[in-house]
């Protein structure tokens, strides 16, 4: 039975990654299954490994926000500049989404970045074109990071919850 589980978390796995790099809670959606499943059957997975995988993804989550503004902030932008990154991140996610599935979500995610980051910047007094373009594109790198770091953490929780179940 725990090879069947170790398979179910691998596949629950390979689709949370897929809905992270789509902007979706899949870290969520991969400890939340290793939950049911601990539920069903409480032999599978300990306390502590379920604590390991929330605090995990609680890492995940604040590693993407502050990666979405932080690019634009590093590039010298002000702080509304990295607010503008991270809801432009968003929307572009969405926006990019049905043209091409994933790749377009992550295409989009950054160009929402980028150009949320630009708007806002125009915002302030004394910016020039160039410094704009410089914190949009600050803004870009870091979302694109942001999606790396967070898909990275959510294959780390799925390896955890698979050998946590090949070890029971």
């Amino acid at each position: 039975m725990a090879i069947i589980i170790a398979i179910i978390m691998a596949l629950v796995g390979l689709v949370g990654v897929a809905a992270t790099l789509f902007s979706l809670p899949g870290v969520w959606l991969i400890i939340g299954s290793a939950a049911i499943i601990d539920l069903i059957q409480p032999e599978y997975f300990s306390l502590r490994t379920l604590l390991i995988g929330v605090g995990l993804g609680v890492c995940a989550e604040v590693a993407e926000l502050v990666a979405s503004g932080a690019g634009a902030k590093r590039a010298g932008g002000a702080r509304r500049s990295a607010v503008g990154a991270i809801f432009g991140a968003i929307v572009g996610a969405i926006v990019g989404t049905p043209f091409m599935p994933i790749i377009g979500t992550i295409i989009g995610g950054v160009i929402g970045a980028g150009l949320g980051a630009a708007v806002m910047e125009r915002t302030v007094v004394d910016r020039t074109w160039g410094d704009t373009m410089r914190v949009a594109q600050g803004a870009a790198v870091g979302r694109l990071i942001a999606t790396v770091i967070k898909a990275s953490f959510a294959c780390a929780i799925a390896v955890l919850f698979v050998v946590a179940a090949l070890m029971s």
